[in-house]
């Protein structure tokens, strides 16, 4: 069993950094957010998988890395993003 892990684990981790490689590339700051999502994401995957191989205080690392991933989103959405955002003559864009 520890074996299928491992190998699941390094499947995730090839297909995160294949994303990344893609996402690194985009032409805008939502393409660069994504890849730090995506990044999240796969780092919480390894680590879950990992820890059923070993310590389990990893899990409580991907917990922690997974609530650094929703704040991040959140502030890029509230702060950076400018979705959403009206001007003062009522049309959405940024300012």
């Amino acid at each position: 069993m520890a074996e299928f892990l491992l190998v699941a684990a390094m499947l995730v981790l090839l297909m995160t950094g294949a994303g990344l490689v893609r996402l690194l590339r985009g032409p805008g700051d939502a393409d660069r957010m994504m890849a730090g999502q995506l990044l999240g994401t796969g780092g919480i995957a390894v680590l879950l998988l990992g820890s059923a191989i070993s310590e389990p205080a990893i899990a409580d690392a991907a917990l922690t890395l997974a609530l650094l991933a929703a704040f991040a989103s959140v502030a890029f959405v509230k702060y950076g993003g400018g979705f959403g955002r009206q001007r003062a003559d009522g049309q959405e864009g940024s300012e």
